[in-house]
């Protein structure tokens, strides 16, 4: 049965949690080109429109790895402190207009260090970045909340140096910690060390897994590692036959842990063939803790609005599975307990009551 249409205006008003969106993925194309000029950085085209779709045809190869390798000019124009304290406070700019209420953005800070800041200036410029927006969105009358998740990158020698940051800047709006970057071949326990250090120091953390790598990767992120989340897990479906869950499955779905999936961005990457058949409607249910997210908004070309539509118009959506969506985000956020109640209780429910 198809459900009824949800026209995007009223999508847009619909109070969203983003989970799974990388800062260096979601950069407005216009800043990027204005940004690259000041450091005489070469991009494709300096057209906004045209650097936007080549953006999304990059991304459309079905490759991870070459999907990875669009970051290259967005982080060109993120290693100064003024590109970071610009992207930064865009990126809540955009979300806030786009009906995010809460949302956790992540990147790797090692990545920004090629113009000679140090990890812990990228952090709090960053975050001062952050504030700036979510001041100015506040004042506009769209407040959002916004935590940062500090990244490893899986493929390098500088996770443990990462983790360590989360610990030291969690009172200071980092909310919690994951690893990035290219998952086959470069298995998150071999950054044990890191994930034990954020153990022992009570920081919350996700992990990349189950996207361009199967089922071992989930079960080292959650069963060696520890995560508290997965970071997208749509190949998770490979442990589930005509509806009967596996045992790792079954730990998932009955331990409430979060699959921070991304529709487009694994149709790009070539992890689902269609939203139609994307597994995150067979999770949903099944009764697995989906939650929806962006990835990379301009990566991808999208927004979570799109992400919405998308779902209701081609895998028959209804109103009740948005607003599931964005609870079971909330309720898996890496923030206090209150808080989150806090957001569903006074936002979320009466927001959806009342845009419809």
């Amino acid at each position: 049965m198809t459900a009824p249409r949800i026209d995007t205006e009223t999508l847009r008003r619909l109070p969203k949690a983003v989970l799974h969106d990388h800062l260096d993925g979601g950069l407005r194309p216009a800043t990027v080109v204005e940004l690259a000029a000041a450091v005489g950085h070469q991009l494709p085209t300096t057209d906004p429109d045209e650097l936007a779709a080549w953006y999304v045809e990059a991304a459309n190869s079905g490759d991870l790895v070459r999907y990875i390798a669009t970051f290259e000019h967005t982080l060109a124009v993120m290693q100064t402190r003024e590109g970071l304290l610009r992207v930064a406070e865009e990126y809540v700019l955009d979300l806030a207009a786009d009906g995010v209420v809460y949302a956790e953005v992540r990147y790797a800070p090692e990545l920004n260090t090629n113009g000679g800041l140090t990890l812990a200036e990228v952090v709090e410029t960053v975050q001062e970045g952050l504030a700036a927006g979510m001041a100015k969105a506040a004042a506009a009358g769209t407040p959002v909340r916004v935590g940062t998740l500090l990244c490893g990158m899986r493929m390098f020698d500088r996770v443990r140096e990462a983790a360590e940051l989360a610990v030291v800047y969690r009172d200071a709006g980092v909310v919690g910690f994951d690893i990035a970057g290219a998952e086959d071949g470069f298995p998150p326990a071999d950054h044990l060390e890191a994930f034990e250090h954020l153990r022992r120091e009570s920081v919350p953390f996700t992990i990349h897994a189950g996207e361009a790598h199967g089922l071992p990767s989930i079960h080292q992120a959650l069963q060696v590692c520890g995560a508290q989340r997965l970071g997208h897990g749509v190949r998770l479906t490979e442990d589930i036959v005509d509806g009967k869950l596996g045992r790792l499955a079954s730990w998932v779905r009955d331990r409430r842990i979060a699959l921070e999936m991304c529709p487009t961005s694994n149709l790009q990457t070539g992890c689902a063939t269609s939203i139609a058949e994307h597994p995150i409607t067979a999770l949903k249910d099944l009764g697995f803790r989906v939650t929806l997210n962006t990835d990379n908004r301009l990566v991808s070309g999208t927004t979570m609005t799109r992400e919405m539509s998308l779902l209701v118009e081609e895998a028959g959506w209804t109103v009740e599975d948005l607003r599931t969506v964005t609870v079971n985000a909330l309720k898996s956020a890496f923030i206090p307990f209150d808080e989150r109640n806090a957001l569903i209780d006074n936002v979320v429910l009466p927001g959806y009551a009342a845009a419809l």
